[in-house]
């Protein structure tokens, strides 16, 4: 009856295996019955180098310093505004806030900076899908307090995530960046896998400058040093990354890409997928929604894996490695590979340009993921997607699981110093690999 009086033909209809609107199993959630069936309460430790810092901009200061929410609390960003907004030192703070919520931590302490004679600025994303009615509220109260609050620029939605505070240290002025995956949301912050980079490196700096005064309307895109901005450049980037392990490949030099992310539509990056994967490129993809990419189709894409992981939290954060001939580089970043990410919003992605944080996001953000066999399923060349075979004695390892306990030990340890080693957990090349491929 509905295909015929909607001019629908048969492939438009889909059989579910389960309830139509999953939404309403949420109601079976609610209240706080059946203790039993809960996953455990997790509360996660500050990050060890912030654990015991009484001044964040002095640690900051000694190195860069990477954040893996929800594993570890996002206290640390709340604590890095509300010290900018006290400190009579800071000069001026610069924020883009997509998904704000109901929490008032951050823009409390962006209203505070304010009383405090701060120049505030905020880059509010009013088409927040969800969060509209939330963000024109506090866009308001904000103005209310004196925040300059823009709006961002005609026809583009403002979805990067970046903090700048411009701080009058004893030796110079100097600028503290924050950047992320995630939105500065206390609550989402809990329950979404992400990355935020604290850093005062005076290129990231500078990069950030120059994308505030875009957003603010005091010049064009000026190029960048480090950041990937789209609609600027970041397609363009990505594609050419891609060619360059292409190229490796084709030379007999090492050559592999993994990428994280929420969703991989472009069909040009997936092109340029499958060419890599015919020239011999070993691509992991960890894809945890819609993914147009086949992969393990003979001649195409023989190379190339997609996993998607759903587990207790949501993944979220989006990351991209390209070994580059045994000189990775990583970059981290709000952008799917989507269209609407390249050419329809502002987006920023971002190296990682520690050595000691690369090597942990190599052997532990993704390696853990990769190695997943519980909660990971694998997409097949048809378009469905499979359980992980485990063999009989095999380790079970379920990533987010495992992340966690990382965290706690983490407590135990000593805090480490931006020079010492993250512990490694090498998952870098797979079995089945040739050590030049």
């Amino acid at each position: 009856m509905l295909l015929e009086n909607l001019n629908l033909d048969e492939d438009d209809l889909y059989f579910v295996d389960g309830p139509i609107n999953p939404v309403r199993l949420m109601t079976i959630y609610e209240g706080d019955h059946s203790p039993h069936l809960r996953d455990k309460p997790f509360l996660a430790p500050v990050a060890a180098r912030l654990r015991n810092a009484t001044d964040i901009f002095a640690a900051i200061r000694q190195g860069d310093i990477l954040l893996h929410h929800p594993y570890e609390s996002f206290s640390s960003v709340v604590d890095f505004l509300e010290q900018a907004a006290e400190d009579p030192n800071v000069l001026a703070i610069k924020q883009t806030l997509y998904r704000t919520g109901g929490d008032p931590k951050i823009v409390g302490a962006l209203m505070r900076a304010v009383k405090n004679g701060k120049q505030v600025t905020a880059v509010v994303e009013l088409k927040a899908r969800f969060d509209e009615a939330n963000n024109i509220r506090w866009a308001q109260k904000l103005e209310e307090a004196g925040v300059h609050v823009l709006y961002g620029l005609v026809g583009y939605k403002i979805h990067c995530k970046m903090t700048l505070v411009v701080r009058k240290d004893s030796d110079m002025i100097r600028r503290y960046v924050h950047l992320s995956t995630g939105n500065y949301n206390p609550t989402t912050a809990k329950i979404y896998t992400d990355i935020g980079l604290l850093t005062c490196r005076p290129h990231m700096g500078e990069d950030v400058t120059n994308l505030f005064n875009l957003l603010t309307g005091v010049c064009q895109f000026p190029g960048m040093r480090r950041l990937l901005v789209s609609p600027f450049e970041l397609h363009t980037r990505v594609i050419e990354l891609i060619e360059r392990e292409v190229e490796h490949a084709r030379n007999g030099l090492p050559a592999r890409i993994v990428a994280k992310m929420n969703a991989l539509v472009d069909r040009e990056v997936i092109e340029a997928l499958y060419r890599a994967s015919r020239a011999g490129v070993k691509i992991d993809l960890i894809v945890r929604g819609i993914c147009c990419l086949r992969p393990q189709m003979k001649g195409v894409s023989e190379n190339i894996t997609v996993r998607s992981i759903v587990d207790r939290f949501l993944e979220h954060s989006r990351v991209y490695y390209f070994e580059n001939a045994c000189r990775p580089e990583v970059y981290v970043g709000s952008a799917d590979w989507m269209p609407r990410n390249f050419y329809r919003r502002i987006e920023v992605v971002f190296p990682i340009e520690d050595g000691n944080l690369r090597e942990r996001i190599c052997n532990e953000i993704l390696a853990f993921p990769l190695r997943d066999n519980v909660k990971a399923r694998f997409l097949n060349a048809n378009g469905t997607y499979s359980r992980p075979v485990v063999s009989r004695g095999e380790a079970r390892h379920r990533s987010q699981f495992e992340f966690m306990a990382r965290a706690l030990e983490e407590t135990k340890r000593k805090v480490t110093s931006p020079g010492s080693k993250y512990p490694r957990v090498t998952v870098r090349r797979r079995p089945d690999e040739k050590a030049g491929r």
